[in-house]
């Protein structure tokens, strides 16, 4: 009888245990699942060799770096020790040995890849410094990864401002800022591809398309002068939105050189005379009266009027004969620019005959009367 107790409670007891397995089985069943290829795992390292480092991934079993993976990590491997906790990427779930191989690199690259968009979703700004440039814009590096500029997400300030858009003179511009630091946003991830795309643009500026739209033609608005170049002046109405007065716009009178006439940071009062894709063209000269109008009162054909000469050309000589009205007088006059730099000089005054005024349009030819030659 006593036997008999004793065989019973044994039985008892398994059954318990067998219970206690079962119900354990399900939780870890119910809490994870085995990885997967490409999933990403952590463990601790518990053994390193010549050529393989082991990993404990409960409750899976270990894993394994070797081969070429090893290969491929050996600076990283250089830098842990028994102990440390690592991440990996599953490569494939069980070899012959039955380890879980992974990827400590491929590990890497994918916690890069998954930073990367917590960056573009974050809008996060990074000090990068400008590795190389050619004639699309900048390439630079964060987190080891190669990172595209494109030219249009630069500044106002680092924008390339080449007026016939000649790409060789766009990349020596460009090149000129290899080895500053900019501050920059990911606007673009392509992990399959390896690539990022780089902004230097406030994330958080406003909508363009917006911001032009307060803008009407003729407005007349202040603004700020960012910028000089020998086609103009670059002048930001408002942050976001920049615009151009061409050096034909600046004034009626013939201007050379529009860096002599501003500087960076001076208010002033400009007019919209286009609105067109996105970009704005500004006038200077379009606040002030048109001198043509009362020129075409005072002018005709067959005038005699004394003019200076302000300017030499491959058509001739310009003559102005008074504040923002000049003429051309054609080189085919003299014969050759030889001829003509002999007979006239830059700087001085000279008396030139009307051949051709059309003051709607603004243009007026002239000839020189030569004051050796006696009046026909």
């Amino acid at each position: 009888m006593a036997k008999a107790q004793v065989i019973e409670e044994e039985i008892m007891e398994e059954a318990e245990v067998s219970k206690k397995t079962s119900t354990m089985d399900k939780v870890l069943d119910a809490s994870s699942n085995p990885p997967s290829i490409d999933d990403v795992v952590e463990g601790k390292v518990i053994g390193i060799e010549k050529s393989a480092v082991y990993i404990d991934i409960p409750p899976f079993g270990t894993g394994i770096i070797f081969g070429r993976e090893y290969i491929n990590a050996r600076d990283i491997i250089k830098k842990i020790n028994v102990g440390d906790s690592v991440a990996g990427k599953v490569v494939s779930i069980s070899n012959k040995d039955g380890y879980i191989e992974i990827s400590l690199k491929e590990a890497r690259q994918a916690l890069i890849w998954s930073e990367a968009e917590d960056a573009i979703r974050d809008k996060k700004i990074f000090e990068l410094p400008v590795q190389e440039a050619n004639k699309g814009g900048l390439i630079l590096s964060w987190q080891g990864i190669s990172g595209f500029l494109p030219a249009s997400q630069l500044k106002t300030e680092h924008y390339p401002r080449v007026s016939d858009g000649d790409k060789d003179r766009i990349l020596e511009e460009l090149k000129k800022l290899v080895g500053q630091k900019i501050s920059v946003a990911i606007i673009g991830a392509s992990p399959k591809e390896g690539k990022l795309i780089f902004s230097e643009k406030n994330p958080e500026q406003k909508n363009k398309d917006y911001i032009i739209g307060k803008y009407q033609l003729n407005d007349e608005v202040m603004g700020e002068v960012t910028g000089m170049v020998d086609f103009g002046v670059f002048v930001k109405l408002e942050e976001g939105l920049e615009g151009l007065v061409h050096i034909s716009e600046i004034d009626w009178a013939l201007v050379e050189n529009p860096k002599l006439l501003f500087h960076i940071g001076e208010k002033i009062k400009v007019k919209i005379i286009e609105i067109k894709d996105g970009k704005i063209s500004l006038s200077i000269k379009a606040l002030k009266e048109n001198p043509w109008k009362d020129a075409e009162k005072k002018y005709k054909k067959d005038d005699v009027v004394e003019g200076v000469v302000i300017k030499f050309n491959k058509h001739g000589a310009l003559a102005s004969i008074e504040e923002g009205i000049a003429g051309l007088v054609h080189i085919s006059e003299f014969g050759s620019d030889e001829k003509l730099h002999d007979a006239l000089e830059l700087g001085k005054n000279y008396k030139f005959k009307i051949t051709m005024f059309d003051a709607k349009e603004q243009k007026m030819t002239l000839s020189f009367v030569d004051p050796n030659k006696k009046a026909e």
